[in-house]
């Protein structure tokens, strides 16, 4: 256990919301696999469009 802090091996991570296009959803979610993004969630708005959450290591 470790009192008055985070483990120094604890992972930190960075986020990204996408907007995604009906017609290029996978194309889009490759491209940003790709660059080592890990998908997290996606959510479909009030207006009826999509949107991304995702995720990777935050570079120490």
């Amino acid at each position: 256990m470790h009192f008055g802090g985070y483990p120094r091996d604890m992972t930190t991570w960075e986020y990204a919301t996408v907007p995604l296009i009906d017609h290029a959803t996978k194309q889009i979610l490759d491209q940003w696999g790709r660059d080592g993004w890990e998908l997290v969630q996606v959510l479909v708005m009030p207006s009826g469009g999509l949107v991304a959450y995702l995720k990777r290591p935050l570079a120490a």
